[in-house]
């Protein structure tokens, strides 16, 4: 009996401890694309954080305003500031050498920075906007901060002034009495230069004014002639600073002459531009910025199918300039880089396949390597370089460069160090995709469906003796599949670039546009990966992207996207082909879009400026009502109505709200919106009743001058108002989110306590309020309409002209310690699942999850609950939602610029998929009652099959020596 006792022991000692069923997923489940935004030419460069570092980081501030230094061997955000989101102001960054700091300028905003960790040293705002930024250089053997040149444009004049590198205050200002337009402000370590344009709108001169750098007084000013070349700001190719020789130059109207002024010395000289394959479309000119480095230059020329570049030096004592040696000309756009080192400068040159390094002092080739990438990243734009001299003959260079498909991509000696989709930010619309099934075997059992049972069976059979060719996978694969049902690691994943449906509805596809015109279709189920992307309109300069509509068509792998100015695409869902694109000519602007059902089927529907709809064919006449916004803030409800073969939109309804103020926002419940159960069960087992009407929309009002702001609860069929909610004291300058779903909506404000009121006190602070809508305030009553077969928002009772069915509210306000900028509400796919309020807190850059058993309002106010309120999951009301870490669905990340959160359905019940987008990208699952159809990844599988393996063995062997002692037993009685 020893034996296997002792056996059954040994043999569940050695297997291993279990762990939580339920491990935490963080970081696993969930992804994060950390963005900057586009990296901007005159922002972007390798600066050393501090004098003693032997490394540099990458340092940018992008077209989205945001200041970012980058580790360059890893890629990794070290830190990142985000300054303004505007993305139209012109910005500036600049490095201040040997001092571990850099300086930034954007709006009318100027701060420095530490460069190592992030942190602000100073910051000071004035009148104006900034028009450029430099930083001042120290003379000769002077110790202390260097001061830094901001140039101001107030109310269409020239300020200039000089701030004091510690402490931001300002030392000096120079106000420019005349209108001219401030254009760039340029110093070397005597004079400080202001340029500006001289004249009339369509032709100008360039005024150089010449400051003294110590005190600011005025000390020469001169004129250029260009008002035949020069039409706006950016006809001016360069105005260098901070350098031996600053520059300002300019090219003819034809292209033919390059015409450069060595700032403080009047008079241009012209320098010939060759000519390429074509006509010239583009030059541009490469200066070193220190004031040490050799006064040298380069001049890039462009035609639309090759490029070329000439050196030039300019000589101190004279002030001439002569070109050095030229660069041949090449195919392609090409981008060149400038890069310094103490005196020296280094071109470093891309090509179509690969870089070359060059010194500005002579023709010399220092260095070649061919270029080598992943992927297809388009043509290379601009960038920076950092060039190490290694040995006497021996040159390392590693560039980070735009490319035409908006990727940030760094070469370390021509091959790919790594790349960011740096495009992807800036995202302003997303949907998630169904990834879709085999269209073989679909089409065929849609061919089987529509055939006589014999000729399908016999079809069937065939199909399936046609498919014993995969059975030797399928036999091959079963090991490894037995393995990942067993272990708790998983072997053998999917492969990436692979699309393919999970058994759990993880996998999804996440289309994305951005402001700048790109397309993106992210993989959901594995860490947000690119699956493709497009450019899928063309956005001008000082322009963005305003798409009001984008809809996925799962049943036919399409999406549809629609813009303001009437553009809209037609793409394949799963590999971004174009398959539908409108004419210009037949476009017109669109405000917003609805996804309508017809008999021809769902399709996306525009709506015009003033909340127009257009007649559609009469197959695609919407079923339902449709809620348009006019520009008055009116709220129209419109009906279309079929004649002979076209359909024509009817007003139905309208509604305006109080006089004095505007309708900022209107939600309607989501699209998908199960309901699980039609009642709210009390401890005494009697329900009320939810008001369940899937017609609600919820407006928000404001009004700026009386500081109020209204929420109207109306029937979007009749147009009724059936609740309505005022507050006052309200901030109308800041966010108002709100959310509507099932039975109860919510919204979010900053409220104050006014003085003159005489009702109860009120809160100041950001307040949450929750509303929930039920049919009757009595339990088992279904309201009026409670003994219905059914009912109508048209004719809500059999008396003529009577008042609308109202639902019972009960109402509950919280405080939150920060501003709620969106609302979003988790889905299920049966609304089984208790619901989560999705919060984006724009202060401290996260998204939160508010379960719904926090938001009940029916929570006792002013004592415990009992215990039949405790039997319902009620517990004692707090007013204020304290932001527990466990609700931070986010967790330590930082996700700035977020402007919308959307959800989606798994096929487990528990699970909702969350996509966040805006600057940054993120995803994740949300479980809001907890994972109770799934297994954790901590579940150790194995040690359960390995348990129940030894339990087994141990019953075999216990069997028959129980059985034998039975027998023996019998016999000795």
């Amino acid at each position: 009996m020893r034996l296997p006792t002792t056996l059954l022991c040994l043999t569940l000692s050695i297997l291993p401890t279990a762990r939580a069923v339920f491990a935490d997923d963080a970081y696993h489940v969930d992804y994060h694309h950390k963005l900057l935004g586009i990296p901007q030419p005159h922002t972007t460069f390798f600066h050393r954080p501090r004098p003693l570092d032997k490394a540099s980081l990458l340092f940018t501030l992008s077209d989205l305003g945001v200041i970012g230094a980058l580790n360059p061997g890893t890629s990794e955000v070290v830190w990142r500031q985000s300054i303004g989101q505007d993305g139209f102001n012109a910005s500036f960054l600049r490095p201040v050498e040997g001092e571990g700091k850099i300086v930034s300028a954007i709006g009318s905003r100027v701060d420095a920075w530490d460069a190592t960790s992030g942190k602000e040293i100073w910051g000071t705002n004035f009148a104006g906007s900034v028009k450029d930024l430099e930083v001042v250089e120290l003379a000769a053997g002077a110790k202390g901060h260097k001061d830094v040149l901001v140039l101001f444009d107030e109310d269409g004049r020239s300020n200039v002034r000089k701030l004091a590198g510690a402490s931001g205050n300002v030392v000096w200002e120079y106000k420019d009495s005349s209108v001219d337009v401030p254009l760039q402000v340029s110093t070397d370590v005597r004079n400080v230069y202001l340029i500006s344009l001289h004249g009339a709108w369509g032709g100008y001169n360039l005024k150089v004014t010449v400051l003294d750098s110590f005190s600011g007084l005025k000390t020469n000013e001169y004129t250029l002639s260009a008002k035949s070349d020069v039409h706006s700001a950016e006809d001016v190719l360069l105005v260098g600073a901070n350098s031996a020789a600053p520059i300002v130059a300019w090219t003819d109207k034809a292209f033919k002459n390059l015409k450069v002024n060595i700032l403080g010395k009047p008079g241009e000289q012209s320098l010939p531009l060759k000519e390429l394959d074509g006509a010239i479309t583009k030059v541009t000119l490469h200066a070193p910025h220190l004031v040490q480095s050799q006064p040298h230059f380069l001049v890039h020329s462009k035609s639309s199918s090759s490029n070329r570049a000439d050196v030039y030096h300019i000589n101190l004592a004279n002030g001439s300039i002569k070109q050095a040696y030229e660069l041949p000309k090449l195919p392609g756009a090409g981008a060149i880089s400038t890069a310094s080192q103490d005196a020296n400068v280094y071109f470093t040159r891309f090509t179509e396949d690969e870089i070359i390094l060059l010194s500005s002092s002579s023709h010399g080739i220092l260095g070649k390597w061919p270029i080598t990438v992943a992927r297809d990243h388009g043509d290379l734009i601009h960038g920076v370089s950092e060039v190490v001299k290694k040995s006497a003959d021996s040159y390392a260079v590693r560039s980070a460069i735009v490319t035409k498909n908006e990727d940030w991509v760094l070469f370390r000696n021509g091959g790919t160090a790594w790349s960011r989709l740096e495009g992807l930010s800036g995202a302003v619309a997303a949907e998630w995709a169904e990834i879709p099934e085999s269209e073989s075997l679909a089409k065929t059992l849609e061919a089987e469906a529509h055939s006589n049972p014999l000729s399908a069976y016999i079809h069937r059979v065939n199909r399936h003796i046609n498919d014993m060719q995969y059975l030797p996978a399928y036999l091959q694969s079963l090991p490894k599949r037995l393995l990942n049902s067993i272990l708790p690691i998983e072997i053998g994943a999917t492969k990436p670039g692979l699309l393919a449906r999970d058994t759990f509805g993880f996998n999804k596809l996440i289309v994305v546009a951005t402001q700048r015109g790109r397309l993106y279709a992210l993989d959901a189920g594995n860490q947000g990966r690119l699956v493709w992307s497009r450019q899928a309109h063309v956005v001008h300069s000082g322009k963005k992207w305003d798409v009001r509509g984008l809809w996925v068509d799962n049943a036919k792998d399409r999406t549809t996207i629609r813009g303001n100015d009437g553009d809209y695409l037609v793409v394949r869902t799963t590999t971004g082909e174009t398959i539908e694109l409108p004419e210009s000519a037949s476009l017109s602007p669109t405000t917003s879009t609805v996804v309508v059902d017809s008999e021809f089927g769902q399709w996306l529907l525009p709506v015009g400026l003033d909340g127009k709809l257009d007649d559609v064919p009469s197959a695609r006449a919407p079923k339902d009502i449709i809620v348009v916004q006019s520009t008055n803030g009116e709220i129209k409800g419109l009906k279309y109505e079929i004649s002979a073969d076209k359909a024509h939109p009817v007003v139905q309804w309208t509604f305006q709200p109080s006089s004095g103020q505007r309708v900022i926002s209107a939600v309607s419940r989501p699209a998908h919106d199960p309901v699980a159960s039609i009642g709210r069960v009390l401890w005494d087992r009697n329900v009320l009743y939810k008001y369940l009407n899937p017609n609600l929309i919820l407006v928000t009002a404001v009004s700026d001058k009386a500081s109020s702001a209204s929420f109207y609860l109306l029937d979007s069929v009749s147009g009724d108002i059936l609740y309505t909610s005022s507050h006052e004291g309200v901030d109308t300058t800041q966010p108002i989110a709100s959310a509507l779903t099932e039975n109860w909506f919510t919204y979010s404000l900053w409220g104050d306590v006014l003085s003159a009121t005489s009702s109860l006190p009120g809160s100041k602070g950001y307040q949450l309020v929750v509303s929930e809508l039920f049919e009757s305030a009595f339990p088992n009553d279904r309201g009026p309409l409670g003994t219905a077969d059914n009912s109508s928002s048209l004719e809500p009772s059999e008396v003529p002209n009577a008042e609308p069915t109202v639902p019972h509210v009960i109402t509950q306000s919280f405080i939150t310690p920060e501003l709620i900028s969106k609302m979003s509400v988790t889905q299920t796919g049966q609304g089984i699942t208790t619901r989560q309020l999705l919060c984006t807190l724009s202060s401290s850059n996260a998204i939160i999850g508010i379960p719904q058993t926090i938001l009940n309002p029916r929570r006792p106010v002013g004592r415990d609950p009992t215990n039949p309120e405790l039997e319902e999951g009620l517990f004692k009301y707090q007013p204020v939602i304290d932001i527990d870490p466990k609700l931070v669905l986010t967790h330590e990340r930082e996700v700035i610029g977020i402007k919308n959160v959307i959800t989606s359905p798994a096929l487990l019940e528990s699970t909702s998929l969350l996509f966040a987008y805006g600057i940054d990208i993120f995803g994740t699952r949300v479980a809001p009652s907890a994972a109770f159809d799934i297994l954790g990844k901590g579940f150790n599988k194995l040690s359960l099959v390995a348990t129940v393996l030894a339990l087994g063995v141990g019953v075999a062997i216990l069997a028959p020596m129980t059985r034998r002692k039975q027998i023996n037993l019998r016999w000795m009685t």
